[in-house]
């Protein structure tokens, strides 16, 4: 016998414990009461059941289904119109027909097969939560308590379920004790038929990620980032850092006062008599110069890059080779995962006797400095061809557009208006202004008009007074080159006369000099020194 009340009582118990919510935990239930019922009216396949679950009433009821038809062929699944209008007189042939059905009717053996049914959908969507909870927990940290230990393995109760950390994801040395609380990283979630399978590790690189989140607060923060992070656990572990703030050196925020903090770090990687060594590596965009600090602590005196083949030569100092490839290449090792390109390393003399042509740090800012700048030009010269080309399809639009529009446009329609497509403005050069002279004059315009007159009268004289013949004296003709003069005949004092004589040579100089003078119009030069 069923008791409903506590039978809702155990599953709100359900959802408390195991995390399923209680509209599974029916669901879950009202198909195992089904699967029994069907069995124990003997015909699983066929039968028509349905049980109805009220979680608020705390009440479970189960009925059996028949069809309602004119004839019946098959009375397990079909009752007579007759038969089923004596309890229901409005029923109808094809309604269903419910046979109600207590719970207490179950027999023993259809409680157990409820019972088997319940334990298997419950473990069903227990699963379906456990994965439904860890999936967005993948790369984070989690805690689990050891409960038991083992040559291969150490299984660890995460609450819920219990996880497998294989003795491969150990980091090498450590030693659990039942009980013990110990940090996971959960590194994958996988569905299977079987459940949710969790994946945990604490030799992976992303649980010293986590660890370095945990102790480091600009790493929390975001004011330091870790580019990468190369790890053999146990061993040796390279992190490159960089930092978004300036003012703050990543490198030096790990390491803390005194190494305090990647001290800290440390100590939580396991319990082996040696610790695990951490290099703080300070990551830089230029390839060169990150392969240089990854194989720290040696010395680097340069690199020789191939890019194609993503490879490269490390040239470090004399006797520094050793440091440069580590105890059993370990330095090596991580160098090249860290930066992702394969490394070779020679030294300085073997490097110069090979005639290797490497690059120095200050050589690798420099190209990086040019390659930046050519990149801008490009992109610059770029953008002003997509301007170019931009503004030209503008104009082609714009032209196709005013065309069609013009085509469209009937002729002779003065009712048909069209918007005019107005064109890109032209800006006008500025034109420089034009200073402009203001010339003033005490003059009256009477003066003015009799200047006029008196200047005009002087011209018609000119040009009526005959031509004289202006002589030179004898001092005004000395630059002058002597011409031959043709022989004068000889004549006679009594063939010829004197036209003129020396007093009325002088008296015709003396006109010439007058009329010469009385040229020279200085009322002009007046007017024009005039002051305003």
């Amino acid at each position: 016998m069923i008791n409903n009340k506590e039978l809702i009582l155990a599953l709100d118990e359900i959802e408390a414990t195991r995390g399923i919510t209680k509209q599974s935990i029916i669901a879950a239930l009202k198909e195992a009461m089904e699967k029994a019922y069907c069995k124990q009216l003997g015909a699983i396949e066929d039968a028509q059941v349905r049980v109805d679950i009220d979680s608020l009433k705390g009440s479970i009821a189960m009925y059996q289904l028949k069809n309602v038809v004119a004839e019946v062929e098959d009375d397990f699944l079909e009752i007579s119109l007759d038969e089923a209008q004596k309890v229901k007189p409005d029923i109808k042939i094809g309604d269903v027909f419910e046979i109600e059905a207590p719970t207490d009717d179950l027999t023993k053996m259809a409680a157990m097969t409820v019972k088997n049914i319940l334990r298997q959908k419950l473990a069903e969507a227990e699963k379906s939560v456990l994965y439904e909870e860890y999936k967005n927990k993948i790369g984070e940290m989690i805690t689990g308590v050891v409960e038991k230990v083992d040559e291969r393995s150490t299984i660890l109760n995460i609450g819920r379920t219990s996880v497998f950390l294989p003795n491969s994801h150990r980091i090498p040395g450590e030693v659990f004790k039942i009980g013990d609380r110990v940090k996971l990283y959960l590194v994958d979630v996988v569905s299977t038929p079987k459940g949710a399978q969790l994946a945990v590790s604490r030799s992976d690189s992303g649980f010293l990620r986590r660890i370095f989140e945990e102790e480091i607060h600009e790493i929390y923060d975001g004011t330091v980032i870790i580019k990468n992070i190369a790890r053999e656990a146990g061993e040796r572990s390279k992190v490159a850092v960089y930092s978004t703030d300036p003012n703050v050196d990543p490198a030096g925020a790990c390491i803390g006062p005194n190494g305090t903090r990647i001290a800290k770090v440390v100590g939580q990687l396991g319990s082996s008599k040696e610790a695990e060594r951490i290099d703080i590596i300070t990551y830089n965009s230029i390839p060169g110069i990150f392969i240089m600090e990854a194989l720290k602590p040696a010395e680097v005196v340069g690199v020789v890059l191939n890019e194609d083949k993503h490879a490269a030569i490390a040239v470090v100092a004399n006797n520094e080779s050793s440091k440069a490839i580590g105890k059993k290449g370990i330095n090596a090792r991580l160098a090249v995962k860290l930066t992702g390109w394969d490394i070779e390393i020679k030294e300085l003399d073997e490097a110069i006797t090979a005639g290797l042509k490497y690059m120095t740090a200050d050589d690798l800012r420099r190209q990086d400095e040019i390659r930046r700048y050519e990149a801008e030009i490009e992109k610059k010269e770029k953008l002003r061809l997509a301007a170019i080309e931009l503004e030209q399809q503008r104009s082609q639009e714009i032209m196709a557009q005013a065309a069609s529009v013009s085509a469209e446009t009937p002729i002779r329609t003065p009712a048909a208006t069209v918007t005019p497509i107005m064109a890109a403005p032209v800006e006008k050069p500025i034109e420089a202004p034009i200073k402009k002279t203001v010339i003033r004059t005490t003059k009256t315009l009477e003066d003015l008009e009799r200047e006029l007159e008196k200047e005009k009268a002087r011209e018609q004289a000119k040009a009526v007074a005959p031509k004289k013949k202006v002589y030179k004296r004898p001092s005004e003709k000395k630059d002058e080159l002597p011409v031959a003069k043709p022989a004068a005949p000889s004549l006679t004092p009594t063939t010829y006369m004197d036209i003129y004589n020396e007093e009325e040579l002088e008296q015709l100089d003396k006109e010439e000099v007058k009329e010469e003078e009385e040229e020279v119009d200085f009322e002009e030069f007046e007017d024009y020194y005039e002051e305003e």
